[in-house]
C-alpha cells in the first residue's frame, strides 16, 4: 500500500501509563501498586518467579501443571467450592505459567476486594493439590497435546521449535511433551509449589481503584506472615540444536495444504536492539500491510495470511515466519519468504513503510492498556525482564525515534539467512522434490511422529 492510497493517520491520542509505586514487606514480598481511578475495579496479580524454562530436566510441564492446579482446593474448600466462592464475588481465579514466570490474578470491585483478596492469598499460599484433580489436569494436558499434533498448524509449531532447539528446554512446549507430562503427579506438583512459591519469589501487583495505603494494608494482612524457603527458578540453557541452513519436511499425507515455518533462534528480551527489532519486524511481517503478507497474500494469492514474529523471553526465543499455503505453491512461497528476508537486510525501509509501522505501534499503545488486568500484566512483564522504571511512559517517544538506519542495521544483525530453518508440514510426495530443488541447506523428511526433542 503506498502513501497515496493509505489513509492519513489521526492525531495521536494522549495517554499516560499509570504511575507505579513500589514497596517491600519485611518478609521480602515485593508490592507494586498502580492506581487507576476511572473505573470501580481492582486487579490483584501475583507474579511468582518460576516459569517453564525452569522445569527440572526430566519434568517438562511441571511448572505449568502446578499453576493450572492451584485452584483445585485449599483448606476446607475443594475446587468446586472455591470456584463458587469466587463467582459469588463476581470474579474468577486465573492462573498459568509462561516461559519465565507464573501468574495468578483476580479482578473485583473495591467493595469485594477484601474478601476476594483473602481467598486469593489462601489459594496461593496453601493449595491442597488433591491427587485426583492433579491427575485430571494432567490428562487434560495430554488430550490437548494429542489434538495439537493431529492438526497441521499445531504440529508445525511443535516440530519447528523441536527442530530448532532439539533437547534443550525450548525444544518442547512450555506445558510439556506427552512423555514428560505423562510422568507427572501430585507429589511433583506439591514439591514444585514448596520449592518456588513464597515471599522471596513473589511480586504482588495491585492495579485499579485502590490507594497505595490500602494496597499496603491488604498485602501485610494476607501475606505479611508468609514464611517459606522458596527459591527462584533457574532458567535452563536455550542452546539451539543446529544453527545452519536446512529444510525439513514433516510428512502428513492428509494435510489439505502446507504449513510453513521459517526462522532461527532470535534474541533475549533484554537485548538493547529490542525496540528497533520490533519496528523492523512490523515492516517485515508483523502487520497486515507488511512485506511478507502483501507478497504472499495480495500479490501471489498463495495464502489467506502470513506473519513473522520474535518470541521475547529471558533466553533467546525463536524468530519465525508462519503461513499456510496451497500444496502446489509450497516451494514458490518459501522462495518469496526468503527473498523478503534478504530484501529486509539489503536496504533501509522506505519512509512510508517506517512511518506506517511507527504510527501503528505508537497508536495502538493506549488501546493495549485500557483495562486494569492489561496494565497489571504489563507491569508483571516489566518486573520479569527488569525493564527501566520509565519503560511504558517513554515507550511511544522511543518508538518514534527508531530510524530507517536503525531498522536496516538490526535487520542485518538479527536476520541471518545462513541459519534459517525451513520446515513444511504437508504431503511429502508432492512437496519434497520442489523444496529439494531450492537447495536450502540439508534436506530431511521425517514422519509426523518424529519429535526432534525426544531421544530417537
Amino acid at each position: 500500500m503506498s502513501a497515496g492510497t493509505r489513509p492519513v493517520p489521526a492525531a495521536v491520542r494522549p495517554y499516560q501509563f499509570p504511575e507505579v509505586h513500589h514497596a517491600t514487606l519485611p518478609n521480602g514480598l515485593r508490592l507494586v501498586v498502580a492506581p487507576m481511578h476511572r473505573l470501580p475495579i481492582v486487579t490483584a496479580l501475583a507474579l511468582v518467579d518460576v516459569g517453564a524454562a525452569s522445569d527440572p530436566a526430566d519434568r517438562d510441564g511441571l511448572v505449568a501443571l502446578t499453576a493450572r492446579t492451584l485452584d483445585e482446593g485449599t483448606g476446607a474448600l475443594d475446587g468446586a467450592e472455591l470456584t463458587a466462592r469466587f463467582e459469588g464475588m463476581g470474579t474468577a481465579f486465573e492462573a498459568g505459567a509462561d516461559w519465565d514466570s507464573t501468574l495468578a490474578r483476580v479482578t473485583v470491585t473495591p467493595a469485594r476486594l477484601d474478601a476476594a483478596f483473602a481467598l486469593f492469598a489462601d489459594v496461593l499460599r496453601a493449595p491442597s493439590f488433591p491427587d485426583e484433580d492433579v491427575d485430571r489436569k494432567r490428562e487434560e494436558r495430554l488430550e490437548d497435546l494429542a489434538q495439537q499434533v493431529a492438526e497441521p498448524r499445531g504440529l508445525a509449531d511443535m516440530r519447528f521449535t523441536s527442530a530448532l532447539y532439539g533437547g534443550a528446554r525450548y525444544g518442547s512446549p512450555a506445558g510439556g511433551s506427552p512423555r514428560s507430562v505423562g510422568g507427572l503427579g501430585a507429589t511433583d506438583v506439591r514439591a514444585c509449589h514448596a520449592r518456588h512459591y513464597g515471599p522471596a519469589t513473589t511480586t504482588l501487583i495491585l492495579v485499579g481503584d485502590i490507594s497505595v495505603d490500602v494496597a499496603l494494608r491488604l498485602a501485610e494482612a494476607r501475606f505479611g506472615d508468609w514464611r517459606t524457603e522458596a527459591t527462584e527458578g533457574v532458567t535452563r540453557a536455550a542452546t539451539p540444536s543446529v544453527e545452519r541452513q536446512r529444510t525439513v519436511v514433516v510428512a502428513k499425507a492428509d494435510a489439505p495444504q502446507s504449513e510453513l515455518r521459517i526462522g532461527h533462534v532470535g534474541l533475549p528480551r533484554r537485548h538493547p536492539d529490542h525496540l528497533a527489532v520490533v519496528v523492523m519486524n512490523a515492516i517485515l511481517g508483523g502487520l497486515f500491510s507488511s512485506r511478507i503478507n502483501l507478497n504472499l497474500r495480495e500479490r501471489h494469492a498463495f495464502t489467506y495470511g502470513a506473519s513473522s514474529g520474535f518470541d521475547w523471553r529471558r533466553g533467546a526465543g525463536p524468530f519465525v515466519v508462519s503461513t499456510a499455503v496451497k500444496t502446489d505453491v509450497t516451494d514458490r512461497a518459501v522462495q518469496e519468504i526468503l527473498r523478503e528476508i534478504d530484501a529486509m537486510r539489503a536496504a533501509p525501509p522506505t519512509g512510508d513503510e517506517l512511518s506506517l509501522a511507527v504510527d501503528y505501534l505508537a497508536g495502538v499503545f493506549p488501546l493495549r492498556f485500557e483495562s486494569t488486568s492489561a496494565v497489571a500484566g504489563a507491569i508483571a512483564g516489566a518486573v520479569v525482564h527488569a525493564l527501566p522504571e520509565d519503560w511504558f511512559r517513554s515507550y511511544r517517544d522511543r518508538v518514534r525515534a527508531v530510524s530507517a538506519a536503525d531498522v536496516h542495521r538490526v535487520a542485518q544483525a538479527h536476520l541471518d539467512p545462513a541459519r534459517l530453518l525451513v520446515l513444511a508440514v504437508g504431503d511429502a510426495a508432492a512437496i519434497e522434490a520442489p523444496l529439494a530443488a531450492l537447495a536450502h541447506g540439508t534436506m530431511q523428511v521425517v514422519p509426523a511422529t518424529h519429535d526432534f526433542a525426544e531421544p530417537q
